[in-house]
């Protein structure tokens, strides 16, 4: 038990728990760039994160008389998924398909959003309630938010939806 409470002991443990976070969060990021196409930069994540997982593993294996390990491993892995997800969030990598509906305001929401740089196609289409307005835009995912502002500005009821897409070729795309 006295090992148990060592500081070599909570020292190793906090040590796995790192490790294992950015393990993690390197894994979490890789697939995500995987689902995006973005190969090398998918290689070299997975290259580091595996690294990174090895030691981990390794550290936990040869020590497993230490519980304080298992539990640094399995709280790390948990973390290091959230962390993850944060640090992609942050980059905001990728595009954004946005679709709008607007009851009676989507010609001015598209014409706000032109005004604003970006590429809008307008559709006419029937609701529950009749006639509406479907607006297709697609933008970088830093976007996303100024978009948003600027459809709310032109019509707080507007109904928005979001897809992460790829893009395959041609068409407008704000840089």
């Amino acid at each position: 038990m006295e090992a148990f409470l060592s500081l070599s002991a909570w020292l190793g443990a906090l040590t796995i728990f790192a490790l294992r976070v950015a393990d993690m969060s390197l894994d979490t990021m890789r697939m995500l760039f995987v689902v995006r196409g973005k190969k090398k930069l998918a290689w070299v994540l997975g290259f580091f994160q595996s690294a990174i997982f090895v030691i981990a593993i390794s550290s936990v294996l040869s020590n497993l008389n230490n519980p304080l390990n298992v539990i640094g491993y399995a709280a790390g892995f948990a973390t290091g998924n959230v962390v993850g997800m944060l640090i992609e969030e942050r980059l905001a990598i990728g595009h954004i398909h946005l679709s709008i509906i607007s009851r009676m305001r989507g010609s001015a929401i598209a014409e706000a959003l032109r005004a604003s740089g970006y590429a809008v196609t307008e559709i006419p289409a029937r609701g529950k309630d009749g006639t509406v307005s479907l607006l297709y835009v697609s933008v970088l995912r830093k976007d996303v938010d100024s978009v948003e502002t600027i459809v709310l500005e032109s019509d707080p009821q507007a109904f928005i939806t979001a897809e992460d897409v790829r893009p395959v070729r041609r068409g407008f795309w704000r840089s």
